[in-house]
């Protein structure tokens, strides 16, 4: 076994690995870029090596970097991990040309992979049923519009060297094609310096099921299935295992197909075979991921396995510990992905400092895998996940139900995060009930996007009694205690003693009215009607709350901006809500904001790929004016309304930050 190793990679996979190794007892080195000099996985390392700057092409990416760090710092091995150089072969190649033992598969098998054409070659000699399309070297769009006419739309355009979700276009009509091959292509282009594309039929109601595989010099098996069917921008967003409805002789079937896939390619290590599957059980092979993924803990979860473990003995000349006929399935496991992103605004990934950051506690039946820390940075150079949550239970429904109990209880201050809409899925009957398939979220969008409705009275409430409390602190304590100073009555000249707070809730303006009762309560002044209101601060800092004949108990952590504005936001009941404090010293400046938007702004930060408009164009409500290259994905931002474009501030390839104003916009009289 090897004594040092070092971790190609960075935030929660390399966590992840460094628990393992430490159990082993192997010394660990950690790389990291500018961005993460101060990153959980640094700390968590027994050494750590500095590798660039904070852009992964200049850091993470860059294979020599990489092996001179493990040169010196002495480790015999690189754990890959998943994502950046993990799916290189030449990246292996150069670690065994260096000495360096490359805990993954041979540089042939990741090779043979790679492209997803050419892994549709490989599949169908070795008898893989596969999804009819095409995957053909002929580029030419001209070719490729008359494939996906032979093959019939809907279809779906894939990068070839790459996965992610990036470079990929569902096209439901002919019309459409050439603009989505377009941004495919750039897309895949950007992301992994190729450009190729493959078409294939699109499964309107298909379900992503795949299969753990891992091989040694001898042998190889599979470790069961995991359901990766719900997902948005055609990335996994919760996955489980084993796979719901899934009989023995599918489950069988599908196992046999994917080591039957490894061994076509030589395979040796972990890897996960994909495959698209229908609503009447047919499965066709998709693609092969030549590496550990993401959702490796819930296989774990289920047959009590450590991959990361198997992965060393593998790589160190040993053999699997089990046999195919020594696994066995224990419960269901379930994981959820926690984004920093913003489901409302069609998932933008958001960026910010997590100033809060309370996520569920590790026990028998949860674990969480995470690269961040409260206090630690969310920036646009990485995949915006801050955590991984798994579950492990008896059944299905009991995994799920204290899946969404834990996104109720968990809390993020600083960016914004899709946990709402994770514990609306875990809930949502139709997929407690079985309903599965890509679609869903679309499918389902109305239900499950309820909990980002306007905020409520319950909210302004809480936010206002946080804002009392934060007053009454705030007041001296020491001195004349008839000082009148000391007086909490909120009292007016000619008027009855009260307090007003206003709020924004998007764009929308409250005002709450805070009375002071004589028994030292107060009736607030709500949007829907008067309620009768107490607070107080708890030892841990939160607010017990009595709201009619309501008792609960609420956190609220207040933010200001670089600005001077200050937001609250709210964790009650298992539902959180932000909201902007109103300062009356400052109406001007909310009032201003209010206006109609003469500009169109970047949302986060990123660079312009591509302009589809110029100065003096006139364009309708809804129409793309550009690309914005973000996070590892594009962004296309549309006209807020019908109007003229007055300028254009930026070109194509130009950095942008969050905010900036990249088009002057008139909006039609």
């Amino acid at each position: 076994m090897f004594s040092k190793i070092l971790i190609a990679n960075r935030g929660e996979i390399a966590c992840r690995v460094i628990k393992t190794a430490r159990r082993l007892g192997i010394k660990t080195v950690a790389v990291y870029s500018d961005a993460d000099r101060g990153a959980r996985h640094v700390a968590m390392a027994d050494e750590a090596a500095h590798i660039g700057p904070s852009a992964a092409r200049e850091s993470y990416l860059v294979a020599d970097k990489i092996i001179e760090a493990a040169r010196r710092t002495g480790a015999q091995a690189v754990h890959p991990g998943y994502g950046f150089l993990s799916e290189n072969a030449g990246f292996a190649e150069a670690c065994a040309a260096a000495g360096l033992v490359f805990i993954g598969p041979p540089p042939a098998a990741i090779r043979a992979m790679g492209s997803k054409s050419e892994a549709k070659k490989i599949m169908e000699k070795a008898k893989v049923p596969l999804v009819p399309g095409y995957h053909g070297d002929d580029q030419s769009p001209d070719l490729l519009a008359k494939e996906a006419q032979r093959i019939g739309f809907p279809v779906l355009i894939k990068a070839s060297a790459g996965g992610g979700g990036k470079g990929m276009r569902v096209v439901e009509a002919a019309e459409k094609f050439a603009d989505a091959l377009a941004g495919a292509k750039r897309e895949a282009k950007a992301a992994f310096a190729d450009d190729h594309v493959l078409v294939e039929k699109y499964l309107t109601r298909p379900r992503h099921i795949e299969i753990q595989v891992f091989a040694d010099s001898g042998d190889c098996l599979y470790l069961f299935e995991r359901d990766c069917s719900i997902q948005r921008r055609h990335q996994k967003v919760i996955e489980e295992a084993p796979a719901p409805n899934m009989d023995p002789l599918r489950r069988k079937a599908m196992g046999e197909a994917a080591v039957a896939a490894a061994r076509a390619i030589g395979y040796q290590g972990a890897g996960t075979v994909e495959f698209i599957a229908d609503q009447d059980g047919t499965f066709f092979f998709m693609e092969m991921n030549t590496r550990l993924q993401v959702e490796h803990p819930v296989t774990e979860a289920i047959t009590g396995q450590d991959l990361v473990e198997w992965q060393l003995v593998v790589a160190s000349g040993g053999r699997m510990p089990l046999t195919q006929d020594q696994l066995r399935i224990d419960g269901h496991a379930v994981e959820v992905r926690l984004y920093a992103e913003d489901p409302a605004r069609n998932f933008l990934p958001s960026t910010g400092t997590l100033v809060h950051l309370k996520l569920p506690e590790e026990g028998a039946h949860v674990r969480v895998d995470t690269g961040v820390r409260q206090g630690d940075t969310v920036t646009p150079f990485y995949d915006p996940m801050i955590a991984k949550v798994i579950v492990h239970d008896r059944d299905r429904t009991s995994a799920l139900r204290r899946m969404a109990a834990l996104m109720g209880e968990t809390e993020v201050v600083g960016v914004t995060t899709n946990a709402a809409l994770l514990k609306a899925l875990c809930g949502h009957p139709a997929f407690v009930g079985g309903e599965i398939d890509t679609g869903f979220i679309e499918r389902h969008r109305e239900s499950l996007f309820a909990t980002l409705a306007p905020a409520d009275d319950r909210a302004f409430a809480i936010a206002t009694l946080a804002r009392l409390v934060e007053w009454q602190d705030r007041l001296p304590t020491a001195g004349d205690p008839h000082s009148p100073w000391n007086e909490q009555n909120g009292f007016r000249l000619l008027d009855e003693g009260h307090d007003e707070v206003r709020w924004k809730d998007g764009e929308r303006d409250v005002t709450v009215i805070a009375r002071r009762l004589r028994d030292g309560g107060l009736r607030l002044e709500l949007p829907g009607g008067a309620q009768a209101a107490r607070v107080r601060r708890t030892d841990d800092d939160k607010l017990a709350i009595g709201l009619g004949d309501d008792t609960f108990v609420a956190t609220v952590v207040r933010r200001v901006a670089i600005d001077g504005s200050a937001d609250y936001t709210l964790f009650a009941d298992g539902r959180s809500r932000r909201l902007r404090l109103v300062d009356p010293l400052d109406l001007a400046m909310y009032e201003a904001a209010g206006a109609a938007e003469a500009t169109v702004r970047a949302p986060l930060p990123g660079k312009i790929i591509d302009l589809k408009v110029k100065a003096g164009d006139t364009v309708s409500k809804g129409q793309p004016l550009l690309v914005l290259e973000a996070m590892k994905m594009e962004h296309t931002l549309a006209a807020p309304a019908d109007g003229t474009i007055k300028s254009v501030r930026y070109a194509v390839g130009e950095q942008v930050s969050e905010g900036a104003e990249l088009l002057e916009f008139e909006a039609a009289k």
